[in-house]
């Protein structure tokens, strides 16, 4: 099969690529590196600036690429904002994917309208990016979002697409639930897949018996994502139990260097409104670490995981989110335990080869 993966999302499109090729595949994914992350790929289409000079070379390079983005038996969509254009311009180069191949999916991985739509309504979930209970969360960044995806131009795209695709897939339990409701017969839960090759697994910190702690920080997600919750709770703690802690922060850098800090650490703080652990907390499971974030029963349901519980599971309160961290410390065999349950559940769950697997036999379902 060939297959076209366009964009991409903290690592997922080449990951997932990955592991079709060890089905014998041959995959292409094309991307922007997933902006200042810079995650491979072999279609480079990374858009520097908005700036004329800028726009103009990224311009360039896409009507160079587009000639080759035609004949794939499969094109992914990371998104229905896929590149780096505005949603309207967007139209006719999907128009264009669609004439010329096979099938095109969308993938249900972040950001977009049905997200926006299903967190608004106050009582599908329990929490959200942008509920607390039947309370809208207020944030410059929600309102940002809402008017661009609820009825702004992408969230016109997105129903464009999700309309006339031939598939989508959900990435996690609330994507999941999100695009179920509009389009059941289309969404398709596959879960996020880790090449457990290439991971580089967590290493001992003898010169110190302090529990490291791991937090990322987005500049401009901070909010959003629940990071400056968490970090609150993780200072205080820190303040609390200055010898029995370690804090480390890493703040928008790439993802190798990213990667590299996680490995000296035993915690991970990560998403606070989230149900499910996404790429960045699967990643840290699978080198060892403890993630602390999200981990609802709705997320083992999907995966039918009725054994392990590596997850600390937390609310979205600074309160909630200090008890738990400070049972942490106080528990050192829970960190153990968790830690190898961790490891167990990527294996079990989120195997690149094994999600390979359902990507596959999901696109051959589609007529």
């Amino acid at each position: 099969m060939k297959v076209l993966l366009l964009g991409e999302y903290s690592n997922v499109h080449w990951t997932l690529a990955e592991g079709l090729r060890e089905w014998g595949h041959d995959v292409t994914v094309a991307s922007d590196g997933d902006s200042w992350k810079n995650y491979p790929r072999d279609i480079s289409l990374h858009r520097s600036s908005t700036g004329m000079a800028d726009t103009a070379a990224f311009l360039y390079r896409l009507a160079r690429a587009l000639p080759s983005m035609r004949g794939y038996d499969v094109v992914q969509l990371i998104n229905p904002v896929f590149l780096e254009l505005r949603a309207e311009r967007l139209y006719s180069i999907y128009d264009y994917l669609r004439k010329n191949n096979k099938k095109v999916f969308l993938g249900a991985f972040g950001m977009d309208h049905y997200w926006v739509k299903t967190g608004l309504d106050g009582h599908t979930f329990r929490y959200s990016d942008f509920n607390i209970g039947p309370e809208i969360r207020k944030n410059p960044d929600n309102d940002g979002f809402v008017a661009e995806w609820l009825d702004g131009p992408k969230g016109k795209l997105n129903e464009y697409i999700a309309k006339d695709c031939d598939g989508i897939v959900s990435g996690l339990y609330e994507y999941d639930v999100c695009y179920r409701k509009a389009f059941p017969e289309k969404t398709q839960f596959i879960p996020f897949p880790i090449n457990r090759s290439s991971v580089t697994p967590r290493t001992a910190h003898p010169e110190t018996e302090r529990i490291r702690f791991f937090i990322g920080i987005q500049r401009n997600r901070n909010a959003y994502k629940g990071t400056d919750i968490l970090y609150k709770a993780l200072m205080q703690l820190a303040r609390q139990y200055p010898d029995r802690i370690e804090v480390v922060r890493a703040e928008s850098v790439p993802f190798e260097q990213y990667s590299r800090m996680m490995d000296s650490c035993d915690v991970l703080l990560d998403q606070l409104y989230s149900y499910t652990p996404a790429m960045n907390a699967l990643l840290a499971m699978a080198k060892g670490l403890v993630v602390v974030g999200g981990g609802e029963e709705e997320n083992y349901e999907i995966l039918g995981e009725k054994e392990l519980r590596p997850i600390v599971n937390v609310l979205p309160s600074a309160e909630d989110v200090y008890a738990r961290l400070e049972t942490l410390i106080k528990t050192p065999d829970d960190i153990a335990r968790r830690s190898a349950e961790g490891i167990r559940y990527i294996e079990r769950h989120h195997d690149h080869k094994k999600v390979a697997r359902q990507y596959l036999d999901f696109w051959n379902r589609k007529p």
